[in-house]
């Protein structure tokens, strides 16, 4: 869609929902909404709830920007609903969403395509004994059963959820089963993988175009939710410090993944490249965090976009993608 032809539409920038990421989503769609309306845009910020659809015909949105992070805002569902209203939206459609948030689907479909990935295992909470993953409950798991067949160090994260809400590493056998607890709570699947030592590597994607990549170092023991969202916890490394050979073999992992999903807009995709510099693809974020210390803002200012033209490709990106 011509941007030309935006400045006519009214755009609504969803955000909030109900998901565990709601915080940072209105974050992210605060900053969106402030931007498009420092460019003159005619921009509504909305909150989605339960009336949601209610409020887009009542401000009369004609354009979704979805700032919506995690939960039905990620998965498809949204998408889903807009199309059904014949309302255009950034980024990723229906199929897409859904493959990229259920990480089981999502590293299937890499398999299948060649491209790498950790090793990994799907455990269910029915198989670990699990009583209830609603919260307040007490899930009790039987870790003795835990077999991956790789071994440790482990990453165990819920299938289903982003900002690396609810991830433990594993490095005792005997921790495995808190970190199972804390996993399915928020969910029934749960998933496994190999702690690939090495480097954290984010590539972004705008338009089926890779536009440069980070290397993240928190100062935690992981990139987790707070080290992604607490100012000076991380040190971000813009280019990544690795070979020419690695950067361009991690850069084409990650437009993979980005094209075998059918993802749209822009991406973020998760890497970790171990001390041999093999990169393997962790996952694809089709709604991308648009924090002051989100990754993908960063990455496209050093390919020479600051904040409010990303905003304006990303719109400018929504005709003919679906």
């Amino acid at each position: 869609m011509k941007n030309s032809l935006l400045r006519s539409k009214k755009i609504g920038v969803l955000m909030g929902g109900k998901s565990s990421e709601r915080e940072v989503s209105l974050r992210s769609g605060t900053a969106i909404y402030n931007s498009l309306k420092s460019l003159k845009y005619n921009v509504a910020a909305i909150d989605v709830q339960d009336d949601f659809c209610d409020v887009l015909k009542k401000k009369r949105i004609d354009v979704a920007f979805i700032a919506l992070h995690g939960g039905h805002g990620e998965n498809g569902a949204i998408q889903g609903m807009l199309e059904v209203m014949g309302i255009p939206y950034t980024g990723s459609g229906v199929l897409a969403s859904a493959l990229a948030m259920d990480k089981e689907a999502s590293k299937k479909v890499f398999l299948y395509h060649g491209i790498p990935v950790p090793p990994f295992k799907i455990v269910r909470s029915s198989e670990f004994g699990v009583r209830s993953s609603k919260k307040g409950s007490e899930p009790k798991t039987r870790n003795s059963e835990l077999e991956t067949g790789f071994r440790l160090p482990w990453v165990v994260k819920p299938a289903s959820e982003g900002s690396s809400v609810g991830v433990e590493i594993v490095r005792d056998r005997s921790k495995s089963g808190k970190a199972l607890k804390k996993a399915f709570s928020y969910g029934d699947k749960v998933i496994i993988e190999k702690y690939i030592e090495g480097k954290e590597i984010q590539i972004g994607i705008l338009n089926n175009k890779v536009l440069g990549g980070v290397e993240v170092r928190p100062s935690l023991e992981f990139y987790n939710y707070k080290a992604k969202y607490t100012s000076g916890l991380t040190e971000y490394i813009l280019p990544p410090e690795l070979s020419k050979k690695v950067y361009e073999r991690s850069r084409n992992a990650a437009l993979s993944a980005h094209l075998a999903l059918g993802c749209s807009g822009a991406t973020r995709v998760d890497l970790r490249v171990d001390n041999n510099g093999a990169p393997f693809v962790l996952e694809v974020n089709t709604i991308p965090g648009m924090t002051e210390t989100s990754l993908l803002p960063k990455i496209a200012r050093l390919s020479g976009l600051d904040f409010p033209a990303l905003l304006e490709e990303i719109l400018g990106g929504i005709e003919g993608e679906r």
